[in-house]
Order: structure tokens, then C-alpha cells, then sequence
């Protein structure tokens, strides 16, 4: 998961919430002086928009409004049984928000899970979107493997009360958190709707690659992830780069979350892309 280095909200950064025809989305929206544009950051599994929370403001300082959200059954934007959790329903629910906040296409970022729905979104519903960035995902599904068994953790959703899946995975945590931020992992987690959270695990097991579709939408693509990046396979990342037909961004020294990591490393590295459309 995304582990926050602050929960400190920067200056110029509201929470709010984006009412639009599929629900209420939980949000922390930045705006810019004289904006030349709308970003909407979507985070992956387990993340929400904290994940971006640092990264907001630098966006705003660069002329562009910035909106980050949590998915529909993620921490503060509520989901239900009977919702559709389907990576189709996502990426519509992502085009919902956007359509909320600009009358024009925005710029949207997919960061690990969140680049599945945000291919989705680019696939489907292509005249929405001025560009598709993708951060620290893959073409398709992850997969299952002995260090991330999410065939496991999806059987265990559901079955498993939320907090306890969470503290045996906290127990193999390599680095201490602060008490704050551990405080925040904890309650984050557990405030995910378990619906949600079990078909975004099984997204990430099954999801189908789209990058062919997304390709022949003409959508400007800027691809971009951490050199020390460990889920999808480097390699696979610099693949699906090569078939979208432009060049990846590889980050020095930072992992699967730049965002939280280095939010000004990020922004220095994606900005040129989004300012030049």
C-alpha cells in the first residue's frame, strides 16, 4: 500500500466531496490561480487520495487544477453490496468526477490499480480525457505470486474481519511506522468496503490488457515509474510503454509510490508532458 510520509494537508488543498449523477466521491481538490487545465489522480488498491495529497499543490503552482479521489467503496467515498465494482463501472464512476469538476477533458492519472481503471476509462470513453498517464501499472492483470498472494487475500475478504487482515500484513511491515501514520494505515483500511476491496483484489488478478484499444484512441499517453518499482515487472512496464509508442519515464532511486515518496521528483518528471498539451 501507499504509506504517506505526512498527513499534514499543504496550504491551498481542500477536502471536500464530488457530488456528480453516480454518488458522492470523497476528494482533495488544488486550484490554480489562472488554470490551463484539470488533472484527476486515481489511486490503486488499498491507496485513496492521500497518495496525491502532497502532489496537488505543485500541480496547482504549475497552472493546472488538481483533483485526487477516493474510489467508489475506498476510504471516505462509501460503497455497498450491491454496487458495480467492475473495472467499467470504475472507470465510468472516474469520468462521472471529471465531468464534475470541468466542463473540458481533463488530464487523468492511474497510479498502480488505478491504471487499470484509468486504461478503462481511456478505452471506453476516449473524448473525455486530454491525456492518459500512467504511474507505476501494467497493461493487465498483476498476477498472484508466493510474496503477494492476492488469490489468498481475496478469499480472506470477507471472511477475515478487515482490521485483522490488516494488522498480520502491519506484522511483516519492514520499516516502523509513526504512530500517526500507522494510526492512519489502520483506519484507512478498515473503512474500505469489503465489496470493493475484494474485486479490486480480483481485478488485479484478472483484468484483461487494453493497452491496443487505448493506443487507437489517440490519446496523448505518458508512461512513468519508479526504477526500484516492485509490482508490475519493470520490464513489463517498459513493454506496454513501447507498444503505446512513447518513451518511459523511469524515476531514480524511487519505488511504487512516488507520489507519497517524492511528490516533487514526480512532478518535476510528469509536468513537461502535461504543460506541452
Amino acid at each position: 500500500m501507499s504509506t504517506p510520509l505526512t498527513l499534514v494537508v499543504p496550504d491551498g488543498v481542500d477536502a471536500t466531496r464530488i457530488d456528480t449523477p453516480r454518488g458522492s466521491f470523497a476528494a482533495h481538490v488544488a486550484r490554480a490561480d489562472a488554470p490551463r487545465g484539470h488533472v484527476l489522480l486515481v489511486p490503486g488498491w488499498t491507496g485513496s487520495k492521500e497518495d496525491f495529497t502532497q502532489l496537488l499543490p505543485l500541480l496547482a503552482e504549475a497552472g493546472l487544477d488538481a483533483t485526487a479521489y477516493d474510489q467508489r467503496g475506498q476510504f471516505e467515498t462509501p460503497g455497498t453490496p450491491q454496487d458495480d465494482y467492475t473495472l467499467e463501472a470504475l472507470a465510468a464512476d472516474a469520468a462521472a468526477v471529471a465531468e464534475a469538476v470541468s466542463a473540458e477533458p481533463v488530464h487523468v492519472l492511474g497510479h498502480s490499480f488505478g491504471g487499470l481503471v484509468a486504461q478503462t476509462a481511456a478505452a471506453e470513453l476516449p473524448r473525455r480525457w486530454r491525456s492518459l498517464s500512467l504511474l507505476c501499472t501494467g497493461p493487465g492483470a498483476l498476477g498472484d505470486s508466493p510474496t503477494r498472494p492476492l488469490r489468498h487475500l481475496a478469499d480472506a475478504i470477507g471472511a477475515i474481519p478487515l482490521l485483522e487482515l490488516h494488522r498480520i500484513g502491519e506484522r511483516a511491515a519492514v520499516v516502523p511506522r509513526p504512530p500517526d501514520v500507522a494510526a492512519f494505515l489502520e483506519r484507512r483500511f478498515v473503512a474500505n468496503s469489503p465489496d470493493s476491496l475484494r474485486a479490486m483484489t480480483l481485478h488485479l488478478l484478472e483484468a484483461p490488457d487494453r493497452v491496443a484499444e487505448v493506443a487507437a484512441t489517440g490519446v496523448p499517453v505518458w508512461v512513468g515509474y519508479g526504477e526500484l518499482d516492485d509490482a508490475w515487472p519493470l520490464a513489463t512496464q517498459a513493454d506496454m510503454a513501447r507498444r503505446l509508442g512513447v518513451e518511459r519515464v523511469v524515476l531514480p532511486g524511487l519505488g511504487h509510490s512516488p507520489g507519497v515518496e517524492d511528490p516533487e521528483a514526480l512532478a518535476a518528471a510528469w509536468l513537461p508532458f502535461l504543460t506541452t498539451l
